[in-house]
This record gives structure tokens, sequence and C-alpha cells, in this order.
């Protein structure tokens, strides 16, 4: 049997797509997919590489509140991670992330002004397998 960090970090491991969530200007969840994160510690704190001008940033800038869900489709799991998300800009993160090919989406490298890091900290989460779901505190 799986403690929750393994279950979660199973599915992290065996995706390439996860899903973040904010609150939008008028107080609903705004979800999207993002890229498999960069780099974690644990579970507890997930990195995402992305764009600097986007609704996610804005969202995140007025209401640090995020979640981050992580599933497999073709075994009916996932896991839902609920925390704060932070921007950061800082060149240390940036470096930290980048990855041979990032040019593509970020033309300026990794000093591009529109390149960002986010840094999401879970506070709780609950997973969902075998028709069976459980909240976990982290």
């Amino acid at each position: 049997m799986y403690s929750s960090e393994q279950f979660v970090e199973k599915l992290y491991e065996g995706q390439n797509l996860s899903f973040i969530g904010s609150i939008d200007e008028n107080g609903y969840p705004s979800i999207r997919a993002m890229l498999r994160p960069r780099k974690r510690e644990g579970i507890k704190t997930i990195y995402f590489s992305t764009n600097l001008p986007t609704n996610k940033i804005r969202h995140f800038l007025k209401n640090e509140k995020a979640c981050v869900y992580f599933c497999d489709p073709s075994a009916f799991q996932g896991a839902l991670l609920t925390g704060t998300m932070e921007v950061l800009e800082a060149p240390e993160y940036k470096e930290m992330i980048w990855r041979d090919g990032d040019d593509i989406y970020h033309p300026g490298g990794v000093t591009d002004p529109n390149y960002c890091v986010l840094r999401f900290t879970a506070i709780s989460g609950r997973k969902y397998s075998n028709f069976h779901s459980d909240n976990f505190s982290l």
C-alpha cells in the first residue's frame, strides 16, 4: 500500500501533463493544463516554468490560493494538492529549472523578461483510487 506522498509521486512521474487552478478576478476557479513541473521537493513544493504575461500570473499575483492536479486517466486515479502559488522572477529560480530547448518558448533565453517560475506550496491533498477518496495533510 502506498503512502499518500508515494501515490502522488507515482502520478507525477507517470504523466507529462498536470493541471493548475487559480482564482480569477471574479472569484471563480480557472483551470489550465501545464507541462509536468520541472522540479519538486517531495510533493510539498513544486516548480513550474511559464510565461509572465498570462491570465494565470495575474490571478496568482492577486490571490495566491491555488491547486495542482495530477492524474492517470487509464487507471482512473488522481490527486489534488491545495495550497499557494508564488510568481518568481529572480534569476536563481529561472536558472534552477531552465532546460535545453526552452528557448523555443522563451527566445531571450534564461533572462527573457517574459519567462518566470511558479512555486506551488501544498498544504493538503485528496487522492482518488479504486473508487475511494482520502484527504491528507502535508
